[in-house]
Order: C-alpha cells, then sequence, then structure tokens
C-alpha cells in the first residue's frame, strides 16, 4: 500500500511525482518543513511549505486509512470471514467512507430486528419475496408460521422477512453511496428553537426556525447553529425529501409492480426511515463540522501569520505602559534588548495632582534612559492615555499604540514567572506590551496562539486540528525570519526546525552556563543536541558577530565550502564577498553547481550575501488614531484611520481608537464583489474607513471601506457591527475572555440581516 502513496498525492494535489516521492522521503527522515523547503529545493522540485504540508497531511490520512483497512481484514479473519473478494474491495476502497460501506454488514453489532428474524428461519422467506417472483406473499409466508419459534401468523412473518431485506438494503454499498449523493446534493440544514428557550437563548433568535442548503451553509453559520444545539437552545436536522430519497433506492431494488415487489418496496422505506436516513445524516453533519472547522481554522491561521509577521521596531530604548483608570497605569522602561531596567506606576486619570505626578515622572524617567519610544497598550484607558503622552511633547520620542491582546495571559504563564520572579504581573504584562512592539513574533510566541484574539468560532472546532493549523504557522514564521540564538528565549526556540521545548531549553542553560555562542559549529556542544538536529535548525539560526560571518545570514552551514570557494576563486574573504557587491557579481554559479547542488540553492546563497540574516518582515511605521478617542465622538459620515484587528467570512474588525471595534461587513469591504474579506484586507493592515451609522445603546459602529458608501441608508443600519466584540463597552484586549474576540452569534446573525436584506446569518 505504501508503495502507491507517491502517485496517488501526486495525482490529488496536482504536483510531480518525483518531488511527491522525496518529500516523503524526507519526511521520513524526520526532517521538518522548514528546512524541507529551504534546503532541499533540488530535490525536491521546488516545492513550497504549502505543498510540503499538503503532502504531509494526506499522507497521514492515507496511513490512517491503511490502518483501519489492517483492523478490518483482522477482523474479518478472526471471524473467518474473509474471502479474496472481500480483500480486494477492502484494500481497494479509495475513502474511508466506503471503506465502512463494505464492512457494515460484517461489522459486529448487537441483536437486531432483522438477526430476531432471522432467528425465527424467516430469511429463506426474505430470499423468495426479494426475488419478487409471482408468487402470493401471503401464501409463500404460510409455510413459515410456527408458534414455538414465534411466528404467529403469516403477517408476522411477512414483517420479519422485511425486517431482514430492509437491513440488507441498509447495509448494501451501492444503495449507500447513492442515497449519500442524495444527502449531499438535497439535504437541507434546518434548526428551531427548543420549546420554552425562545427568550433565555435570544442570541440565537435569528436561526429559531432557519433552514438552508447544506452545500451553500458558509462556515460561520453551521458553527452558530452547533453552538445553539450543544448549548441547549436549537433541535438542528439534515432535512431531504423522501420524494428524493427513495426512487433512487426503489430503482436498486423494486423489479416490477408484483405483491412481492410490494413487500420489498415497503421493505426498502423502512430501510430508509429507519436505518439509512439517520445514518446519512450523521455524515452530511459531520462533514459539514468537518469543513466548517477546516475553513474557520484557516482564517485563524492567516490572521495569526499576519499578526506574527506584524512590522517589528527593532532595537530602541522603550518606556511601556500598561494603561488604567482607577489603579493608574503600570510604567517599565526596557533598553534596546527589552531588558527590564525599571518600573513604576502613574496616575494620569485620578485628578490634575495625578496628572501632575504623571508628567512629571514619565518626563523625567524618560529623559534619564533616553527613551526613543514609547509603547502604549490599546485596553482599557489606552487611547486617554496615549492623548495625555502625546500632550506631554517628549522631545524626540515616537509614541505608539500596541494591540495587547493576551498580554494578560503571558503575565501569568508560567514562562514570564520563571522570566520575572520577582515581579508581579502587571510588571509582566506592561514588559509584554513594550517587547511585542520591538519583535511581535519574538514576544507573541511566549503565549497560546489562541489567546492572541484573531480566530472565529476558535472554540468550536476541532481543537487538535486547530493546534496543528496554529504550530505550522508559528514555525513558519520564526523559521522565515530567523532566530538569533545567543538572545531567543526557550519559548522562540522552540520553533526553530528540528529542536523543540527539550534543546531549546538546554541552549539557553548552556548559553547560562558558558556564555554567548561564538559560532554555530558551538551548538554541537549543547547537551542532547546531535547531528540530526543540527542539520535541521542550524540554518535557522543566527549568530551575529561570531568568528565567521556565514553564521548571521540564512546560508547552511553544510553549504559553507562552497562560499569559501567562491572566495577562494575571486582571490578574496567571505567577508568581503559579502560586502561587495561588484564581487559577487564575478561569480558564475555554473562552476559550482553539483549532483547535489543545484541553481536554486546556489542562487538563493547569492541572495543571502547580498543581505546576510535578512528580515522578510515589513519595516516599522508608527500610526496614529484620529481625533476621536470615545464612541461618544464618532458620527455617521467621518472618515478615521484605522487597524485591521481580526478577519472573518462575515466581514472585519477595526480598531479607531474608541475601546469598542467596529465591523466592516463583507458587503462594504469594497467597491468590487469581494467573496470573502480576506482577499483584500488582513490582520495589522492601516486602513481608512467611512463611518455608516453609531449605536450608543448597544456600543456598536458599522464602516465602510467603499470610496462612496452610502451613510444611513437603512434605518436599522446600525446592527451593522453587531457582530463586534460585544454589546458592553470595550474590555481590555489583554483581558483573559473564555472566547477571546469572537462575535456573539445572535449578534453576528443581527449584523448580517441588517446588511443582506432578507438574508439572515
Amino acid at each position: 500500500m505504501i508503495d502507491r502513496y507517491p502517485s496517488l498525492i501526486a495525482a490529488e494535489l496536482s504536483l510531480p511525482a518525483a518531488g511527491v516521492n522525496a518529500v516523503i522521503g524526507l519526511l521520513d527522515q524526520e526532517a521538518t518543513v522548514p528546512f524541507i523547503a529551504r534546503y532541499r529545493k533540488e530535490v525536491t522540485g521546488n516545492l513550497d511549505e504549502v505543498a510540503i504540508m499538503a503532502v504531509r497531511d494526506r499522507l497521514g490520512q492515507l496511513k490512517e486509512l491503511d490502518a483501519r483497512k489492517a483492523a478490518i481484514v483482522k477482523s474479518l479473519e478472526e471471524r473467518n470471514l474473509l474471502t479474496p473478494e472481500l480483500t480486494a474491495k477492502v484494500v481497494g476502497a479509495a475513502t474511508l467512507s466506503i471503506l465502512e460501506d463494505i464492512y457494515l454488514p460484517y461489522r459486529p453489532k448487537k441483536r437486531t430486528r432483522a438477526m430476531i428474524a432471522k432467528e425465527k428461519g424467516l430469511e429463506p422467506l426474505a430470499d423468495k419475496l426479494f426475488a419478487q417472483g409471482p408468487e402470493l406473499p401471503e401464501a409463500l409466508a404460510k409455510a413459515f408460521i410456527d408458534a414455538e419459534k414465534g411466528v404467529k401468523d403469516a403477517a408476522e412473518a411477512l414483517a420479519g422477512a422485511r425486517d431482514i431485506i430492509a437491513e440488507r438494503v441498509a447495509e448494501d454499498a451501492p444503495a449507500r453511496a447513492r442515497l449519500r449523493e442524495v444527502f449531499f446534493s438535497k439535504g437541507e440544514f434546518h434548526s428551531k428553537v427548543i420549546t420554552g428557550k425562545e427568550n433565555e437563548g435570544a442570541k440565537f433568535k435569528d436561526y429559531f426556525d432557519w433552514r438552508e442548503p447544506a452545500t451553500k451553509a458558509p462556515s460561520h453559520r453551521v458553527l452558530a447553529m452547533r453552538r445553539g444545539e450543544s448549548e441547549g437552545f436549537l433541535y438542528m436536522r439534515v432535512d431531504v425529501n423522501e420524494e428524493d430519497a427513495l426512487p433512487p433506492l426503489q430503482s436498486l431494488f423494486v423489479k416490477g409492480a408484483g405483491p412481492c415487489a410490494a413487500q420489498v418496496k415497503l421493505a426498502v422505506e423502512d430501510a430508509y426511515r429507519r436505518l439509512m436516513s439517520f445514518s446519512m445524516e450523521t455524515e452530511v453533519r459531520l462533514h459539514a463540522k468537518k469543513e466548517a472547522d477546516r475553513e474557520a481554522i484557516a482564517v485563524f491561521a492567516r490572521n495569526l501569520r499576519e499578526i506574527l509577521m506584524s512590522s517589528p521596531l527593532g532595537q530602541k530604548r522603550l518606556l511601556a505602559l500598561d494603561p488604567g483608570f482607577r489603579t493608574g497605569c503600570k510604567l517599565v522602561i526596557l533598553d534596546e534588548q527589552g531588558k527590564l531596567l525599571h518600573h513604576d506606576v502613574v496616575m494620569p486619570h485620578t485628578g490634575e495632582g495625578g496628572r501632575l505626578d504623571a508628567a512629571l515622572k514619565i518626563k523625567r524617567l524618560s529623559a534619564l534612559h533616553k527613551t526613543e519610544v514609547v509603547a502604549i497598550g490599546n485596553g482599557t484607558a489606552g487611547r486617554e492615555t496615549e492623548e495625555f503622552v502625546r500632550d506631554l511633547k517628549l522631545p524626540g520620542v515616537t509614541v505608539v499604540m500596541v494591540n495587547e491582546s493576551g498580554a494578560s495571559v503571558y503575565s501569568a504563564s508560567e514562562a514570564a514567572r520563571e522570566e520575572f520572579p520577582n515581579e508581579d504581573i502587571t510588571v509582566r504584562g506592561a514588559v509584554s506590551i513594550g517587547r511585542r512592539l520591538m519583535d511581535p513574533l519574538a514576544e507573541l510566541v511566549k503565549i497560546d496562539p489562541k489567546s492572541i484574539g484573531v480566530g472565529q468560532y476558535q472554540h468550536d472546532v476541532d481543537q487538535n486540528g486547530l493546534k496543528r493549523s496554529l504550530d505550522d504557522t508559528v514555525v513558519s514564521c520564526v523559521n522565515s525570519v530567523g532566530v538569533e540564538v545567543n538572545s531567543a528565549s526557550k519559548e522562540l526556540l522552540s520553533y526553530v526546525s528540528g529542536l523543540g521545548p527539550v534543546l531549546a531549553k538546554n541552549i539557553v542553560e548552556y548559553r547560562n552556563e558558558n556564555g554567548a555562542f561564538s559560532s554555530r559549529a558551538a551548538l554541537k556542544k549543547v547537551p542532547r543536541l546531535g547531528p540530526k538536529a543540527f542539520e535541521q535548525s542550524a540554518g535557522f539560526l543566527r549568530i551575529r558577530d561570531g568568528r565567521n560571518p556565514l553564521d548571521a545570514s540564512a546560508v547552511h552551514p553544510e553549504r559553507y565550502e562552497i562560499v569559501e570557494k567562491m572566495a577562494e576563486d575571486l582571490g578574496t574573504t567571505v567577508k568581503d564577498l559579502i560586502s561587495s557587491a561588484s564581487l559577487r557579481a564575478k561569480i558564475d554559479i555554473k562552476k559550482y553547481a553539483t549532483a547535489e547542488v543545484g541553481e536554486l540553492t546556489l542562487r538563493d546563497i547569492l541572495s543571502e550575501l547580498a543581505k546576510p540574516g535578512r528580515d522578510p518582515r515589513q519595516g516599522f511605521e508608527a500610526f496614529a488614531f484620529g481625533a476621536v478617542s470615545k464612541l461618544e465622538d464618532v458620527k455617521p459620515g467621518m472618515k478615521l484611520p484605522g487597524i485591521v484587528t481580526n478577519v472573518a467570512a462575515f466581514g472585519a474588525f477595526v480598531d479607531i481608537g474608541v475601546h469598542q471595534d467596529g465591523l466592516v461587513h463583507v458587503s462594504e469591504v469594497s467597491d468590487n464583489f469581494v467573496k470573502q474579506p480576506s482577499d483584500v484586507l488582513k490582520v495589522s493592515q492601516r486602513v481608512h474607513v467611512t463611518v455608516l451609522e453609531v449605536d450608543l445603546a448597544r456600543r456598536r459602529i458599522a464602516l465602510s471601506l467603499k470610496s462612496k458608501p452610502v451613510i444611513g441608508a437603512r434605518e436599522d443600519r446600525a446592527s451593522a457591527n453587531a457582530a463586534s466584540r460585544g454589546a458592553s463597552p470595550r474590555a481590555p484586549a489583554g483581558a483573559l475572555q473564555a472566547k477571546p474576540q469572537e462575535a456573539p452569534v445572535g449578534a453576528m446573525a443581527e449584523a448580517l440581516k441588517a446588511l443582506m436584506s432578507k438574508r439572515r446569518l
């Protein structure tokens, strides 16, 4: 079975078979996706990370399918049911559904009505009825009346025979395949409110009597209905008209219109209603859930990538503030490496005295530590604190608002306690705000990605699939940027290709005991970091100002000899080769190509020599919100700058600096048709929006990105923002919430209802 994997996967994914075969071989050797994509391009035919992960995931599915086949064959063998024909069917099953259909008649099961009928000796009668000859069923049944066996009359005998036929129909693989096609093509999701739950489950009101084709139901609606069902407010079914479902089954089994055929027809109807419809409904529901999960997880992963790859400020001396009204603002001073130098509390929002003291303290500390940037969390009191600091007009200091989602999660984490054992959570949270401005990726990897709050129904989807996808995303981002081994945290190092938590911890401990690494080769001295781990990780680790200038680049140590040969041939050094474009221009890469190292790798090497260890992230640009700082200041028609904080299937959330994100519904994302917001928007993107409506009572804002939006076109347009983060005033973005950044289901429904005429969420 394993031999067919490469060709099968290649055909399914439209990838070159040789490349797929190479990827599978490398994965079997425990190579990581980033390593394969970056350093084995010639072997794979330059397959990128997306293609490699697709091969890996499909390979896992095929192995699971084959494992199930092996288990079924074993079960059949143990019960002496295996035949050559059945073996061929099992081995040839292309999907799990087909495999389970084949196995269904042989699956051990509880005592059924058909079994009871067989025990009464009625199987020969079932065979005669199924043959659909000219005989009268009652006449055939008389021969099977046996009071001792529990068959009192002909009617009871016929009923038992129909039970046997019904089970045959229900377990017939072609019949199940035909019925499955009907359910998947014509099934409709139908949700209804559970009697007595109308008021308590008001947030699901748009699903109290909702119906739509199962094939067209988008991810967020499927997950919303399922959540309503799981919380006990909705009753959800997959409806199929019997006029659509029964004829395909009857055509398979009912032959003619005689009396025996009528009995078979009754058995087919019973098989559908009692045995098959619920099974098919379950399949549709599971398939829809799987697809909804896939889409929701993809949205989360896409948003997470954008936030992790946000522009880093870089090494600057920084003052960070975690804002607060009553308890004041926690203040920390960080040096260029993010080391905590000082912490304090200022009270700029507690009266004139507090404002004056806060102003003096911030000015003094900023001057003392030569602060270049002030980072302010965007949670409660964020805009008010920003205005206060800007009014101080600190010379040469840039003021930046920072998305603090997840800062409180980090501050209470084991990693934060280990890093700052003598500081309380307020200090840790302020440090996190400052560091995530310096380097979002390095700081955000310290917390669970789900706490960053850029997901859609993240608590309703398959958690294993979500974790796998988010981990892949973090790994991809970390390795595409590269990691400075002498300053990285163990959390950041753990995501480097080939390392993991244990080796990351060992690296940090070795660094603390022996000082900074002077070369990549020195990593081999780290306990348990063997040749395989070194091969997989070395190219993604950076050592700046080390003995070998190549250690600061993405050139893998296994290719150093090639670069040294290039320098030798030009009569220069590797260091000069890196600094001189004219020298690099003289290199003829064809001279250095070998069976293992081709043009793709050589071009990568030259690119790295031009910009060693370059950061793929965009350069940092400071952002400032508009003049409004309170929801009450926002008026329809205003054009305001904002930052996209989350992108979902139904729209995008935009922070305009008033503690309450507004919603740009998908219909307002562009002047042109947009199928999904992620086609044109991404998290952390800077935008200019127009305010459509403001609902102060429910604290909701409807926004538009159209060039000429219609302001107040609908009386209830204000509900367009109903999917924003709750009807209450915006909670601190860093607060640990049960479902961070998720749209309330009922409110989301109201939003789409208002914006899409007669369509409801």
